[in-house]
């Protein structure tokens, strides 16, 4: 039985949108950084709460003051052309392999009911200062064949060390529920929070998949400096998901 659970604030399911972004922190908090810039710079809506039992037992005081169980969140974003985005994000996720793997199977059931048309999962991979290569990674030949077919290269070889927690499970999991995930994975020297990788991933979403997310140098930011005051960044890859590994080439 999975025992992910969803609180609904808005609604008891996904609204229409154009595409689903998932990013928790990771490598240089590139995805997390470009969501969360997302949700404060147009207008968003915290539509659920994802909670389960394997999170961190870290419950933290909101916007208004009231406490609030460890959870990853739903967001609603309207971008400026009018289209509509959903996040799903956090500051955490579960810290055991069973809980990853409920986790991400909870946000594909969801993601294939909503009938979502675009799945990015948005993450960031350890390099050298002038590697500045965005690598897209999927798990599914014809989700393969559909990028290639408009231009856009799928990586073959990259992450070497392949992909651990929750974001690794959505692409790979995404096949047996006929969801189209991808992953766009930003090359980052690994900083706390890498503005500068974080907004060429943003650049580079806008330019592959015509989303106007409109996304700045300045905004990101800001996003950053919020994210470093809200986030222990500190330790090792194993430090934030409670697993072993033998490589720290890859991490989301």
């Amino acid at each position: 039985m999975n025992r992910t659970r969803f609180h609904w604030i808005l609604g008891e399911n996904l609204p229409k949108h154009s595409a689903l972004l998932e990013a928790v922190p990771g490598v240089g908090n590139v995805g997390k950084i470009v969501v969360d810039a997302l949700i404060q710079k147009h207008p968003s809506t915290l539509i659920a709460r994802l909670l389960h039992p394997d999170m961190p037992p870290h419950s933290t005081l909101d916007n208004d003051g009231l406490l609030t169980p460890p959870s990853m969140q739903v967001h609603q974003v309207i971008l400026p052309d009018g289209q509509y985005l959903v996040t799903v994000s956090g500051n955490i996720q579960p810290m055991t392999a069973a809980g990853q793997n409920e986790v991400a199977e909870a946000i594909l059931e969801l993601a294939a009911e909503a009938e979502t048309p675009q799945f990015l999962v948005l993450a960031g991979l350890s390099a050298d200062v002038e590697d500045k290569d965005i690598h897209v990674i999927c798990a599914d030949v014809g989700v393969r064949r559909g990028l290639e077919a408009i231009d856009i290269p799928v990586s073959r070889n990259q992450p070497e060390a392949g992909m651990i927690g929750v974001a690794g499970l959505l692409i790979s999991l995404s096949p047996l529920h006929n969801v189209p995930a991808v992953a766009l994975v930003a090359e980052t020297v690994g900083a706390s929070a890498d503005v500068i990788a974080a907004n060429r991933l943003a650049n580079w979403i806008e330019q592959a998949f015509e989303l106007p997310l409109q996304l700045d140098l300045d905004s990101t930011e800001q996003t950053a400096r919020k994210l470093l005051e809200s986030v222990e960044v500190s330790g090792t890859i194993e430090d934030h998901l409670g697993l072993a590994t033998e490589s720290d080439d890859f991490y989301v």
